[in-house]
């Protein structure tokens, strides 16, 4: 899960660094940020999700696999 989480924030980080290259190029107005808003939303999707995988998979869970008493 946690190589699974890591290739979502190299896609999600090779997104905004494209974003930023267009941000400075001037490519969006008041009129045209969607691209900005759905990655965005894309970014914060893997925030959310990690915050739930994270506590279920290693918190949670290592207390019932692995020999415990």
């Amino acid at each position: 899960m946690t190589g699974l989480h890591a290739m979502h924030m190299i896609i999600g980080l090779g997104i905004l660094t494209v974003l930023t290259v267009m941000a400075d190029r001037g490519r969006f107005n008041p009129q045209y940020y969607n691209p900005l808003e759905v990655s965005g939303l894309y970014w914060h999707f893997v925030d959310i999700v990690w915050i739930f995988l994270f506590p279920l998979l290693y918190l949670i869970g290592g207390r019932y696999m692995g020999g415990g008493r």
